[in-house]
């Protein structure tokens, strides 16, 4: 997990996006998972872009503060750490990481990280996976590699967001230790003593079988005090109804 004072936070830049509804779906799984900081290359149809609030779902802050650059140098020019996106190696060597991956050297880094992603249709260039320092690239299937920049965005966010103690993750209840045997015992006494004044235990050869059977099922859950408390209530209130 990263030092909960330094912002570790990854820029998010769309090279090219092509549609502003695309760009608000990116925005919107941005800061479902804490980040805010999202910067957009010479976009086809300019910025801002009417179609992008509709899809961004409520994710205006990440919208307005977006800032526009002509070039992806501009845009990750104060970043020491960029990861260009793409599902082809294109023939450029460089160190190729999982989005898992990434997020923990991102945790690690010093100095701002960056990760890139190109057009829907095309993808990076060449050049621009050159100008970046790693290749990150999402395991999928390859008779089928085709992720939308939303699902490429959000897979990249939630794994950063696994280390970032600031984004909410979930609760854990604390769970009372079980119930001491003795008191486990008289709920299945109890249980035992309401199903025989009933007539349950028949025939009677099945007797023994039947109340292992009752004991398995009881001792199965793993009741707490509480629980086992509750259920005696229960089973006393059925045995002793109020006068209405």
């Amino acid at each position: 997990m990263s030092d909960p004072e330094r912002d570790t936070r990854p820029v998010i830049v769309l090279v090219r996006p092509q549609l502003g509804e695309n760009i608000g779906k990116a925005a919107r799984a941005m800061l479902n998972f804490g980040l805010t900081e999202l910067r957009l290359v010479a976009p086809r149809d300019g910025w801002p872009n009417p179609d992008a609030g509709p899809a961004a779902a409520g994710a205006d802050v990440v919208l307005e503060q977006a800032q526009v650059y002509d070039t992806l140098a501009d845009a990750v020019a104060d970043c020491a750490h960029v990861y260009a996106t793409t599902v082809r190696k294109r023939g450029v060597t460089k160190p190729v990481v999982t989005p898992e991956q990434a997020a923990h050297e991102i945790h690690q880094a010093i100095g701002r990280s960056a990760v890139v992603f190109g057009p829907e249709r095309s993808g990076l260039e060449t050049e621009e996976v050159a100008l970046c320092r790693s290749i990150l690239t999402v395991p999928i299937n390859p008779e089928f590699a085709s992720l939308n920049l939303a699902q490429a965005v959000i897979l990249v966010a939630y794994e950063w967001s696994k280390g970032q103690a600031s984004v909410m993750q979930p609760t854990e209840e604390e769970l009372l230790p079980p119930a001491p045997q003795e008191e486990l015992e008289g709920m299945i006494a109890q249980f035992d003593g309401m199903l025989e004044a009933a007539g349950y235990f028949f025939p009677e050869s099945r007797a023994a079988a039947t109340r292992r059977t009752l004991r398995n099922l009881l001792t199965k859950p793993g009741w707490n005090h509480l629980e086992v408390r509750t259920l005696r209530g229960i089973l006393s209130s059925l045995a002793n109804p109020r006068a209405r």
